[in-house]
């Protein structure tokens, strides 16, 4: 990963870092290199802990991956100085990346959706939307959100509880901004840039970041043209007793225009439990989601973040089979998230 003077970074490039910090520091740096294999598992739980939440949630992302802030890169920024004075006083304390994690996404919405979420299971410590920052001062460039979080001290999967207290530092942003901005770390920080190009380089980089915030908005506009003119694909199998992933995720597109696509995997993966409860063709399935209140199911859920449209699909499933519907096979690995949600459902009917 990449840092761009962000709080996510891979390893910041600093200028002090052949320096030999202060005693104070480094002690620091020693406890800290200590703790690199606790971390590097917290980090790994952290990452996990985040792709079950989106999965969970349903909403659309290309990746999630995280790193341990490496002893080099903390020495780095602990020994950095303003007028002779230490930035850190405290760097265990103060040095908030140390854990990171990326969630790249494939549209600009989705970027909201996952902060949202975010912002719904941790407590947000910190929270920057640098393409906004950029953009107000009629720039383009860098574009990424990055939130500072922590596990809140109640509620949450109990398996991640020991997690409580740390706080990870997660950047979301497109695909297209994730190519930008790991092309010119490498340029800037890897690459041998002549003096007298450094200004068409600039402006280079410019020129292609406002292509890309263009290409992010018409990717955009195709999902949402999509949304609003589906198809059912000819070419499905008849070999195959579940409803296709692909017919299906043009029936929920259809059925539910406002919420966001799901990830490609998700709709086969729920097309197989709609065939445990033997729902085996679309008609089957608009009956079904025809009797019952599906936007009402939805502003009960009160999500913060717009709920994809595979999830839509499991609220609704739960409500109108509860138990049996936690019990079927392809739900095992879930049934107690189910189960909180059921109660969830009913609380606010009755």
């Amino acid at each position: 990963m990449s840092d761009h003077g962000a709080p996510l970074g891979d390893e910041e490039r600093l200028h002090s870092s052949e320096q030999t910090p202060p005693g104070a520091f480094q002690q620091a740096i020693r406890r800290y290199a200590q703790q690199q294999p606790e971390l590097r598992q917290a980090t790994d739980q952290f990452v996990a802990m985040v792709t079950a939440m989106l999965d969970d949630a349903g909403i659309n992302y290309v990746s999630v991956t995280g790193r341990a802030k490496s002893v080099a890169s903390f020495a780095g920024k602990a020994s950095q100085t303003e007028g002779g004075v230490p930035v850190y006083t405290d760097p265990l304390t103060e040095i908030t990346d140390q854990i990171g994690v990326r969630v790249v996404t494939y549209l600009q919405g989705d970027v909201a959706a996952v902060a949202d979420l975010l912002a719904g299971e941790f407590s947000v410590l910190d929270d920057r939307d640098l393409g906004q920052e950029t953009a107000k001062q009629g720039r383009f460039g860098y574009s990424s959100r990055h939130l500072l979080v922590t596990l809140d001290d109640e509620g949450g999967d109990p398996a991640y509880g020991h997690l409580r207290g740390r706080s990870a530092s997660v950047q979301v942003r497109t695909i297209l901004q994730h190519a930008w901005a790991e092309f010119e770390h490498d340029v800037r920080y890897k690459g041998s840039v002549p003096a007298e190009d450094v200004s068409d380089l600039d402006r280079r980089f410019t020129l292609a970041a406002g292509l890309l915030e263009l290409a992010d908005r018409e990717f955009t506009a195709i999902r949402d043209r999509l949304q609003a003119s589906v198809g059912i694909d000819p070419d499905a199998s008849d070999d195959d007793p579940r409803i296709s992933g692909t017919d299906l995720a043009a029936f929920l597109t259809a059925q539910f225009q406002d919420a966001g696509w799901s990830r490609t995997d998700h709709y086969s993966w729920i097309s197989g439990l709609l065939l445990e409860l033997g729902i085996t063709s679309l008609d089957e399935l608009g009956g079904l989601l025809g009797s019952i209140d599906a936007q009402g199911i939805n502003e009960r859920m009160d999500y913060r973040y717009p709920a994809g449209a595979v999830r839509r699909l499991d609220d609704a499933l739960l409500a109108v089979f509860g138990p049996r519907y936690i019990g079927l096979h392809g739900n095992s690995h879930r049934v107690e998230s189910l189960t909180a949600r059921l109660d969830k459902v009913r609380a606010t009917q009755s």
